[in-house]
């Protein structure tokens, strides 16, 4: 096999083969690092290359395959952290020169249960700024590039993440969401991102933005991928007191039981808001497919367009706490997109802080009723394809030439709800475009297990960014 068709493979694969012994986790390893010497340059989606340790980390992956000892299916499997997750001994920026020379003495929970499931770390990957943002256009490291149109943004902030695994630089990655971060730059580089149920996955560890709208999970080039690293990273953490001592299940034990009889709703809303034209006729054709696969499909209307405050009340607040004292003493080192939404949160009353928590509660009760109708919900992941760069760094306010993004994932955020996004089709500029799944909290099986049933039938994930 050639040394890049070994990066073209998926996790699962990949893994099948390690496990009997017909490929090398250091083979695996220097073939994605011959990758990324070749191909970062345009990208820009590492950061920080671990190159000696993830060396080790695959000998040891070896040694221990051949002698039987077989942790599970990321053994010996490259994977690469956005830059923010905690990595000992090893710089953890999060993309901003507050933090450059920053070295965790632990790793965060998910590196930590990484490394115990065999995975072999091979780096950090760019970001926006402290998680601030929905461009990856860094103001320090440059732009992360999309690997279908290099003068394109991968959308933000885990858009290294999502670039790295797009252009098969890793085999996965992890990415944190706090109000579309993983689902927006997945879809804009044709890729699966998972954001899981609010308390699901331990964010011990990774830098907040917002403790009571973070979560971490993975980004991967499939569906059983995504649900391979979760089983992996899932489950109570003492660390963080906010995941759920909920038992874990195997995700991937319902992947393959279709969605016959299972009840879809499609946002209205999504469809009904300002959307690029092709977005809405491939998102036709997604609704084809689920009904031809036997699934109930229905409107569903949850008013995604009705403004609200209160998120981002909760998130500015949150976001300025974390960060207040790094600004008090070094304000002038923090970049505009990253420094604005701090002084933004400091003018936050303690008074609406606690009345934007009261207003949170009672949407989510009105919101729970959807759940009565509907399994799962579906929708565009995005308004529109991945806009330029210069496009991204110009943006003066006008939504007419570039809408918000994020604008319609954010809400399963404030939901706490599982929700990821798998590719959908191709513009005719080649441009991925993606389908966003939602399942009720702690769901996640049911919202992997639809995603799973499109996947197999349209199969987009096979098609390759032009980048080499």
């Amino acid at each position: 096999m050639e040394t890049d068709e070994l990066c073209f493979m998926s996790i699962s694969e990949a893994s099948w083969l390690i496990s009997r012994k017909k490929l090398s986790p250091t083979e695996l390893l220097k073939a994605h690092l011959n990758r990324i010497e070749k191909t970062n340059g345009k990208l820009n989606a590492f950061v920080t290359l671990m190159s000696q340790e993830a060396l080790e980390a695959a000998r040891f992956a070896e040694s221990e395959i051949q002698k039987g000892k077989h942790r599970g299916p990321l053994q010996g499997i490259p994977i690469a952290l956005k830059d923010l997750f905690n990595t000992k001994g090893v710089r953890t920026a999060a993309g901003s020169l507050l933090r450059k020379n920053f070295v965790p003495e632990t790793d965060s929970t998910v590196t930590q249960r990484l490394k115990e499931a065999g995975a072999v770390i091979t780096g950090k990957l760019q970001m926006d700024e402290l998680a601030m943002g929905s461009t990856s256009v860094n103001p320090h490291d440059g732009p992360a590039r999309n690997p279908w149109n290099l003068e394109r943004i991968t959308g933000g902030s885990s858009g290294g993440s999502a670039a790295a695994v797009a252009a098969r630089l890793c085999m996965g990655a992890m990415g944190s969401d706090t109000g579309g971060s993983i689902r927006v730059p997945a879809t804009f580089c044709g890729i699966v991102g998972l954001k899981p149920t609010f308390g699901l996955v331990s964010r011990f560890g990774v830098l907040p933005v917002s403790w009571s709208l973070d979560t971490v999970g993975p980004m991967t080039r499939t569906v059983r991928d995504a649900a391979l690293i979760l089983n992996a990273i899932a489950g109570y953490d003492q660390k963080d007191n906010l995941t759920s001592s909920k038992p874990i299940k195997d995700f991937t034990d319902t992947l393959d039981q279709g969605v016959k009889g299972i009840r879809i709703g499609v946002l209205h809303e999504d469809l009904s808001s300002v959307i690029e034209p092709e977005i809405g006729e491939i998102f036709m054709k997604v609704i084809d497919v689920f009904q031809d696969l036997g699934a109930c499909v229905d409107d569903a209307s949850i008013s995604l367009v009705e403004r609200r405050e209160f998120p981002s009340v909760i998130m500015l607040a949150e976001y300025a706490d974390v960060h207040l004292e790094a600004y008090r003493s070094h304000a002038s080192k923090i970049g505009n997109q990253a420094r604005v939404p701090i002084e933004d949160g400091l003018l936050i009353s303690g008074v609406d802080y606690v009345r934007s928590h009261r207003k949170w509660i009672q949407f989510n009760r009105d919101f729970a009723k959807v759940w009565d109708r509907f399994d799962v919900l579906i929708g565009p992941t995005e308004r529109i394809t991945a806009p330029t760069i210069e496009d991204a760094s110009n943006f003066n306010g006008d939504e007419s030439r570039f809408p918000p993004l994020s604008s319609l994932v954010k809400l399963f955020n404030t939901t706490g709800s599982s929700s990821l996004t798998v590719p959908c089709g191709f513009t005719s500029m080649g441009m991925p475009v993606g389908l966003q799944v939602v399942a009720p909290s702690f769901k996640d099986s049911l919202a992997l297990r639809v995603a799973q049933a499109y996947e197999n039938v349209t199969k987009w994930y096979i098609r390759l960014p032009p980048i080499n």
